[in-house]
């Protein structure tokens, strides 16, 4: 294959165990594969199995290949380790571990069925002996069909085209492309006459048991004549009604896929749609005629696949386009460069699992001299729950003007359970701590934020309480306690004490307990980037599968500065 070529069309479909997948065009040779874009990586997968340097495709004598550039545990291609492996369309290329993410290498739709049309075109072209000027004429078609598929021409104008040299080869009165709706029905799309004229087609009544019967066999079913076919297709409505003497009927289908569970075999054939021809005379097809059909149907299957894959990419690209928007509007929401205080000083660190997320926190003064700090967690992830946190965020925004904290969280119970259909609670944390470190604080079912004192790490209450927005009518009260200096908080979410490793064990609280102890006299900062090696070195690179946020805040005496 050219360089070329192979830069311009080939592409990379990552499958990722638990995130969307993505498509990645091969924009250059070589292209590098591997762990972090620093390390000069054009795919960069984000995952501590994968090696820095991993894998790379180059162009091979052949066409492109795939290299072992360094990979843990090495690269296998279609489940066999490999050094150096020549790709061909729908390869599965895996970096190590059996677990992570899928590469398949794929060549457009187009490039694919022009191939398998070439090559059908010489085993066809390779049998003919003296054939009839008909026969030339369909080969002729089918040739036009091809060039189609490359043109510029809108999609249902090219369809439309394959549907009128579809009827010229059978003599059909009429044809129709057929594509499911979404409860799965066939639904005619594109209808046209034997003169080329566009039909209504809301107005065609195609023979549903002829198109049950291919769709059944999953293979191209020509009745040459109704009357011979079998009884249930002679006898059924919609041939008699219609007075229909000959059909043709062409399932398409898109190219095959991996089962869900990454077995070797391609198994799974997606029904992109159907090609329906019928005339109220008798016809007959040579072999050839049938041979020409079955690659215009392959034609017209790869056609609709690649507008499926075009339109789930713009789908993709626009669903991340608006993700981008939510997560600048949520990042916004949160506090920007905390900054210490004569008593305080404050440190945060904010990562969510998907675009968006569902945790929250806060740092702000009240009107009192007190500093207001917290942290909530809205059950659930993605988009749902940041748009929750907004709300959080528009309803503790109030209490910058001095509104009372067992107020707002009675306010912000209510206000949920009132609205059953948004379906979500929220734990929260909320402290206010003054210049002589006096602490009051509120929570709604949201873990104990650690304190230590000392070098002795506890748990700042153990008396449980119930998250925002699930029992309507609950009342929240608020606990006061003294600091000492030197006094050091830590809030959490679950996502810290949930993270899983690869055998599916939990961090938990004793081990962000032992890791805060072990930091007594370090910085806020160094206390978290601590954590946060102390979980990377326990999950092994294991994807999470929730938000990770932490609020850091030390108390000093101000007598002392």
């Amino acid at each position: 294959m050219p360089e070329s070529i192979a830069t311009a069309n080939a592409y990379l479909e990552v499958v990722f165990p638990d995130r969307p997948t993505e498509m990645v065009p091969i924009t250059e040779l070589p292209f590098f594969i591997g762990r972090g874009h620093e390390n000069g990586n054009h795919l960069s997968i984000d995952d501590m199995r994968v090696s820095r340097k991993s894998a790379v495709i180059a162009t091979g004598a052949s066409g492109l290949v795939v290299e072992d550039y360094g990979q843990r545990e090495g690269v296998f291609v279609n489940g066999e380790p490999v050094k150096v492996q020549a790709l061909v369309h729908g390869d599965s290329i895996r970096l190590g571990s059996d677990d992570g993410c899928q590469i398949i290498f794929r060549l457009p739709p187009e490039t694919v069925a022009q191939e398998e049309a070439e090559s059908k075109l010489r085993s066809i072209l390779g049998s003919m002996g003296d054939n009839s000027a008909e026969e030339l004429n369909g080969l002729k078609l089918l040739l036009e069909a091809t060039s189609l598929m490359h043109s510029q021409l809108p999609l249902e104008s090219v369809l439309a085209a394959m549907i009128d040299h579809a009827i010229v080869i059978t003599s059909a009165d009429r044809g129709m492309l057929l594509e499911p709706d979404a409860a799965g029905d066939l639904q005619v799309k594109i209808a046209r006459g034997r003169d080329g004229e566009a039909l209504v087609p809301e107005e065609m009544n195609p023979s549903r048991s002829v198109l049950g019967s291919a769709i059944e066999l999953e293979a191209a079913v020509v009745n040459e004549d109704l009357n011979l076919a079998e009884m249930n297709l002679q006898s059924a409505q919609s041939v008699v009604m219609q007075l229909l003497r000959s059909s043709v009927v062409i399932p398409l289908y898109g190219t095959p896929r991996r089962q869900a569970d990454h077995s070797i075999a391609f198994t799974r054939r997606d029904l992109l749609g159907a090609v329906y021809l019928d005339s109220k005379r008798t016809a007959t097809f040579s072999a050839l005629d049938r041979q020409i059909l079955d690659a215009l149907g392959a034609q017209a299957g790869s056609i609709l696949e690649n507008a499926r894959l075009i339109e789930r990419e713009r789908e993709r690209q626009r669903l991340e386009q608006e993700l981008s928007i939510a997560r600048e509007i949520q990042q916004g929401l949160l506090p920007q460069g905390l900054r210490d205080y004569p008593h305080l000083s404050i440190a945060s660190l904010h990562h969510p699992c998907n675009e968006v997320g569902g945790d929250y926190y806060d740092v702000f003064p009240m009107p009192d001299g007190r500093l207001a700090f917290l942290i909530a967690d809205v059950a659930g992830k993605g988009l749902g729950a940041a748009l929750v946190t907004t709300m959080l965020a528009g309803a503790l925004s109030g209490m910058t003007l001095g509104a009372d904290p067992v107020k707002v969280f009675n306010h912000m119970n209510q206000f949920l359970c009132d609205r059953a259909a948004v379906a979500r609670c929220v734990t929260m944390f909320l402290g206010l701590i003054d210049a002589d470190g006096a602490l009051e604080f509120v929570s709604a079912g949201h873990p104990s934020p650690l304190m230590m004192r000392g070098g002795t790490v506890s748990e700042l209450y153990s008396t449980g309480s119930l998250p925002l927005g699930l029992l309507e009518g609950e009342s929240y009260l608020s606990t006061r306690i003294q600091l000492a200096p030197g006094d050091t908080l830590l809030l959490y979410t679950d996502g810290i004490t949930e993270a899983e490793d690869k055998d599916r064990q939990l961090f938990q609280d004793e081990r962000l307990k032992q890791v805060f102890s072990q930091h007594q006299d370090a910085s806020l900062q160094d206390l978290q980037d601590g954590i946060v090696r102390a979980i990377e070195k326990f999950t092994g690179g294991t994807s999470q599968s929730d938000d990770v946020t932490l609020l850091v805040v030390r108390y000093s005496d101000t007598r002392g500065g």
